[in-house]
């Protein structure tokens, strides 16, 4: 199965490639406010949706987001590429640096998800709740507790009902689908990531994520750690002019 994506270039022709990967809680639209920005400091950008969100279908297999990023640069012609990519998209970026650890020039990790995390009470009591109100067949409430969960208070009502129409929009694809295949999960040794990384961590946002962005600077052999008092869940999404100088200084 082909990923839906979207791929921009510089004015110059192609710039060193970057490749955006959404939040679990988004599709690819969440990085709107980074195209033009990025694009114009000189770098050719891809931004996929995974199985199941945006324009590409649920898996009618099972299936592995790592494999599935490898064989679109693959076919792009992209032998190796800058990642930034926002909490369930870091969990797929580390797995593929992982893997392919040459392939990957530098991380930016956006409150990024973590494989065998424990989740806190905290975001236990979400994925409960969550799964609750999507059981009893409440779309609208599920939405809504992932748009108060994972925008911080910088977000305005634009960008709120963006996320609204994206999740929802995810919720509807995978809660048709006539069979939930399972993801294939790859053990991987995240020191063999050699990246340069980023890892960004937001002061309104669940623990999980300030724990993992400190347990991953422990981890990565050349890890940058920022804790931004502003900051929700989705940075890039709650204040694109405050994010975009941050990730245009560190990839370049």
């Amino acid at each position: 199965m082909a990923l839906a994506y979207d791929e921009t270039f510089d004015e110059a022709g192609a710039g060193p490639a970057v490749v955006l990967l959404h939040s679990t809680a988004a599709d690819r639209r969440m990085w709107d406010p980074q195209m033009r920005p990025l694009s114009a400091a000189g770098f050719r950008l891809v931004r996929p949706d995974f199985r199941g969100y945006g324009e590409t279908p649920v898996p009618d297999a099972p299936y592995n987001d790592t494999q599935d990023m490898a064989d679109l640069l693959d076919t792009l012609g992209i032998r190796d590429t800058a990642i930034v990519a926002a909490s369930g998209g870091g969990r797929v970026a580390l797995e593929f640096a992982a893997r392919w650890p040459s392939r990957v020039t530098s991380l930016v990790l956006l409150n990024t998800a973590l494989a065998g995390h424990e989740p806190s009470q905290a975001l236990q009591a979400f994925g409960d709740r969550e799964d609750n109100l999507l059981e009893a067949g409440d779309i609208d409430a599920a939405t809504e507790l992932n748009v108060r969960t994972w925008l911080g208070p910088l977000a305005d009502e634009a960008t709120r009902a963006k996320l609204f129409e994206m999740q929802r929009h995810a919720f509807e694809v995978q809660l048709a689908a006539a069979e939930d295949f399972p993801p294939i999960r790859v053990e991987t040794d995240l020191s063999a990531i050699t990246a340069r990384a980023l890892l960004v961590s937001g002061a309104h946002d669940l623990p999980d994520f300030r724990e993992i962005a400190a347990t991953l600077r422990e981890i990565l052999r050349d890890a940058k750690l920022i804790e931004l008092d502003w900051a929700g869940h989705l940075p890039s999404l709650e204040c694109p002019d405050r994010i975009n100088p941050l990730l245009i200084d560190f990839l370049r």
